[in-house]
């Protein structure tokens, strides 16, 4: 039972990934497999925006909304800067087509360069409020959702995989996770607009 849901997931992976746009250089080793899962709630732990006393509790704020949480490595890192968030900015429309207005952005990175990263986006007024990025400074939302992978070697401590989750009321309705942790191909916008539920 167990090999063939590996299977099915490795085939899964393999599938999302042949429309890659972006491949990032193999730093990093293929890690183990993750636990979180479709119908899982977003776990109770806080995140920080803006400044390191506004705690964003997204197991609180995101029953009865569709969103995004998109993982990333680092911020300002090239995969992250130069693909992986323009293509979410470019094709917003189509997630707001299918019901996904809010764009959600975590790093284990401190509050002050994930403010610094938004704002170098000159995302403007109108669309300010709907991409969020949080900070997950001690990894801990990271680890519960166990996304998390050893990055010592380049970013000095532990970091989140690269992934995208499509939450429908506060629980997963969509997983895509890099499975080698920083590509941009699973994960890519274009790849998780076609493979989320929409409105019925």
């Amino acid at each position: 039972m167990l090999a063939s849901r590996l299977i099915a997931r490795n085939s899964r992976s393999a599938i999302r990934s042949a429309s890659s746009p972006y491949t990032g250089a193999n730093f990093f080793n293929f890690s183990r497999l993750y636990s979180i899962k479709v119908g899982d709630k977003i776990p109770d732990v806080p995140l920080y925006e803006s400044n390191p006393t506004s705690e964003v509790h997204l197991a609180a704020t995101l029953p009865g909304q569709r969103a995004i949480i998109i993982g990333v490595p680092g911020a300002f890192s090239s995969g992250c800067t130069l693909h992986h968030i323009p293509g979410y900015l470019k094709n917003y429309p189509d997630f707001v087509s299918k019901g996904y207005s809010k764009i959600i952005v975590v790093a284990v990175n401190d509050v002050f360069t994930m403010k610094a990263w938004k704002e170098s986006f000159n995302l403007g007024n109108s669309n300010e409020d709907h991409f969020i990025f949080l900070a997950d400074p001690t990894g801990n939302f990271t680890k519960a959702l166990d996304l998390e992978f050893d990055a010592t070697k380049f970013f000095g401590n532990y970091r989140s995989k690269r992934y995208a989750l499509a939450v429908v009321d506060g629980k997963v309705a969509a997983e895509f996770v890099e499975p080698d942790n920083t590509s941009v191909n699973v994960s890519a916008a274009e790849n998780v607009l076609k493979n989320i539920p929409g409105l019925e």
